[in-house]
């Protein structure tokens, strides 16, 4: 037989959502290089994670300059750059994610795209 105790807190109850920090600028038409995109499937990775982290201000991989021009950037309205690493840094790749001075657009591309 069941210990009734255990009965009691069957089922449990589901962790409450955690709320999306909201965007911080506007991404305009997002694109992606063929490069970037085929980096992104061979690594089983979405483009809307790298997305949602790009627009809400973790800017991934950047040296305390870049992040501080990208906070400048917010309020000047100037370009926004973040980069992130797919898969081990001896092996993976260095995805760029950029969004224009004017938030027109938003691309994806490799490092050596540039």
């Amino acid at each position: 037989m069941t210990d009734p105790s255990q009965a009691a807190a069957w089922p449990k109850p589901m962790p409450a959502p955690t709320p999306l920090k909201p965007p911080l600028f506007h991404l305009g038409q997002v694109v992606a290089t063929p490069g970037a995109l085929a980096a992104l499937e061979q690594h089983n990775q979405s483009p809307l994670s790298f997305l949602i982290r790009h627009v809400t201000g973790d800017w991934g991989n950047l040296d305390a300059e870049d992040r501080l021009a990208n906070d400048a950037a917010l309020v000047h309205g100037s370009r926004i750059v973040s980069s992130y690493r797919l898969g081990k840094p001896e092996e993976g790749h260095k995805l760029w994610l950029i969004t224009e001075a004017d938030r027109s657009a938003t691309t994806f591309l490799l490092a050596q795209e540039y």
